[in-house]
């Protein structure tokens, strides 16, 4: 028996999310039955995170427990049988209890939008109809670096024990067509990076202060927090861990 991490990407946009649901696409589903066939056994796979529907991942790790050894072109022969929206990097040996969801120490999110149509990037996107102002949302999105309790910006009625992040990059910046909001923590709540993106653009737009940006927080209310952006414009970007 061994343990291996995948790493692999995938554009979200024909899947109902990572994980395994009844009777719905998902990535891992999907990963599993391929990975089954190929090595004649039944293998499970452990992401390193639950995306949503639709949400993309050009970084993303997974462990599976494999019996017996692994065939040199088992990759090249992954990404034959795999749908072309799901790539394999790499897969390699680890120690028995390396974990691809708890191990993590740190992931990188980043939010696209764009006030322009871009025909080659449909589906990887979120339109507005504005133009934002840059300065105003990298001075809301210093405010976060302040907090660690983003009780505003998570989905309400999950089960986690904890609300508390701790965010070590937030910022904006501009991109040909658009601008991308890039998001670093060693945790993130179920919804959060959407939520958080939605109000950030709202004080982008006028319609908040970065003084209401503080207040949200402070509340520690979904209500009083902005829309949640659309699954389609957000990519897990980069998964960190300590023997990487």
């Amino acid at each position: 028996m061994g343990r291996f991490f995948i790493h692999l990407a995938y554009n979200g946009a024909n899947y109902n999310g990572w994980q395994t649901q009844p009777e719905l696409p998902t990535v891992q589903e999907t990963l599993e039955k391929a990975l089954t066939i190929l090595l004649r056994q039944p293998i499970a796979v452990v992401g390193c995170g639950r995306t949503d529907t639709g949400v993309h991942a050009s970084d993303f790790y997974a462990h599976m427990v494999v019996e017996g050894a692994l065939s040199d072109n088992l990759i090249f022969k992954l990404n034959n049988l795999l749908p072309p929206d799901i790539v394999i990097y790499d897969i390699f040996p680890v120690a028995d209890n390396a974990h691809a969801r708890f191990d993590a120490t740190a992931r990188t999110y980043q939010y696209h939008v764009s006030d322009c149509r871009l025909p080659f990037r449909q589906g990887q996107y979120c339109r507005i109809y504005y133009k934002p102002d840059l300065e105003l949302m990298n001075e809301a999105a210093r405010v976060l670096m302040e907090y660690d309790d983003f009780t505003s910006f998570a989905k309400l009625h999950t089960q986690v024990k904890t609300n508390i992040c701790h965010l070590t990059r937030a910022d904006w910046a501009e991109e040909d067509g658009g601008w991308v909001f890039t998001i670093r923590s060693n945790r993130f709540l179920r919804n959060m990076v959407r939520s958080v993106t939605g109000t950030l653009l709202d004080v982008g737009r006028g319609k908040l202060t970065v003084d209401g940006m503080r207040e949200i927080i402070e509340k520690k209310d979904r209500c009083a927090a902005g829309v949640s952006m659309p699954a389609c414009g957000l990519f897990l970007t980069k998964v960190e861990y300590p023997y990487l």
